[in-house]
């Protein structure tokens, strides 16, 4: 499991390579007083156990904000 509480903006990068599409639910936790959006992935079905929980993201309401305001570029 991952917490970010910033992230760091680097350049626009083109031309990588797709990524394998998997199911993955999103959810608010609270942990030590602290209130998170939780993203849970899960194992593809080419995976040994598909299905299975893969990652766990946690942001803080920070890390969050600038995720929200960082998707504004998306076309």
């Amino acid at each position: 499991m991952a917490t970010v509480r910033k992230f760091e903006h680097t350049q626009t990068k083109t031309g990588a390579r797709s990524h394998t599409e998997v199911d993955a639910t999103i959810g608010i936790v609270e942990s030590n007083g602290e209130t998170f959006i939780q993203i849970d992935t899960f194992g593809s079905v080419d995976r040994e156990y598909p299905g299975k929980l893969s990652q766990t993201l946690r942001l803080s309401k920070k890390a969050y904000q600038e995720l929200v305001d960082m998707g504004k570029f998306l076309s």
